[in-house]
């Protein structure tokens, strides 16, 4: 088992890979459900020497199963949003201090120290219902941030422009942290020139509106809010880490973090940078459920590590996953 000490105090690709390799093996035996994959892929894991062979376990199988790497009663159990009568994915989480020492390390990383911002929330669809890890993250992100001006906001879109605009005249240093249909709705009511504040979109229009670009989307909402660029939060219910982008959409992840880019036409191969393939993530704080995550995003990875998010495959594009019945 890799300790917390360990895996916080990445600072290298070697002790990343090592730490990757031994958490492989800890998860091949003791998470049935990735044991019965790696076998079905036919997975010799005394052979498993580099990052790339690697099984990388469907993100749809949190869905249609339970994905566990031990028998600990779960702390928290966190569900993905979806429409009325959509299967929606479960992450049993074992050691929630795992998780929160995740996300408090991985914004410290990118933005410092919490307490030098007032945290403003705009994240209705994930208020609005039980299991969120993004408002279990930013409710703690707001408490230690101990400002008293913190907080969430629902639909009260008036009481937050008010807010919004004296804390960044105050030369308050202010993130808004929104889910995208959310903030596009805010800018539409009233427009903004601030100085002392971060715009973060989370993603998503949840049905509510149609689907843009990126870049169209950042366009907008800078015009908006009158800023130079907005940020963005990389996660997901079946992660415990969060990959940052601080403008032009390019993300970079925390040191226990990574992607590699997947051939879209088969599965089990990768492609070199700068070309667009699936996402599969390795996040080594998910330690007790699986690291090595296939996602349904589509992007690029850059020979710095940085990476973009392009989109997402349709059912049909999926292809060398479905070898268990999900």
């Amino acid at each position: 088992m890799v300790s917390n000490s360990d895996l916080f105090s990445i600072s290298n690709q070697k002790q990343f890979e090592k730490i990757a390799l031994k958490t492989f093996r800890y998860q091949y035996e003791n998470n049935l459900v990735y044991q019965e994959f790696c076998n079905l892929l036919h997975t010799d894991v005394q052979k498993v020497k580099t990052l790339q062979q690697i099984p990388f376990l469907p993100i749809q199988f949190y869905k249609s199963h339970t994905v566990v790497s031990n028998n600990e009663t779960p702390q928290a159990i966190f569900t993905s949003s979806g429409t009325t009568g959509m299967t929606t994915s479960k992450h049993l989480v074992t050691d929630v201090t795992l998780y929160e020492e995740s996300y408090r390390r991985g914004f410290s990383q990118f933005y410092g120290n919490i307490e030098n911002y007032v945290v403003l929330a705009l994240l209705p669809s994930y208020l609005e219902r039980e299991g969120s890890s993004l408002i279990y993250m930013v409710e703690d992100l707001i408490q230690l941030s101990n400002q008293p001006e913190s907080g969430f906001y629902l639909n009260n879109h008036e009481e937050l422009i008010e807010k919004l605009i004296a804390l960044d005249n105050s030369g308050q240093n202010v993130i808004l942290i929104g889910v995208t249909y959310a903030l596009l709705d805010l800018i539409e009511k009233r427009k903004f020139q601030l100085q002392n504040t971060i715009i973060m979109e989370t993603g998503g229009m949840k049905g509510k509106r149609k689907e843009m670009i990126r870049e169209e989307l950042h366009e907008q909402l800078c015009a908006g809010f009158g800023v130079s660029s907005i940020h963005s939060e990389y996660g997901m219910t079946e992660l415990l880490s969060q990959a940052y982008s601080l403008g032009e959409g390019i993300f970079e992840c925390p040191s226990w973090m990574q992607i590699l880019i997947r051939d879209t036409e088969d599965a089990l191969s990768y492609i070199t940078n700068g070309k667009t393939g699936g996402i599969n993530v390795i996040d080594l704080a998910n330690r007790n459920s699986c690291s090595f995550i296939a996602t349904q995003d589509l992007g690029k990875k850059y020979t710095n590590g940085t990476f973009e998010v392009l989109g997402r495959f349709d059912n049909s594009d999926i292809r060398g996953c479905n070898l268990m019945v999900v």
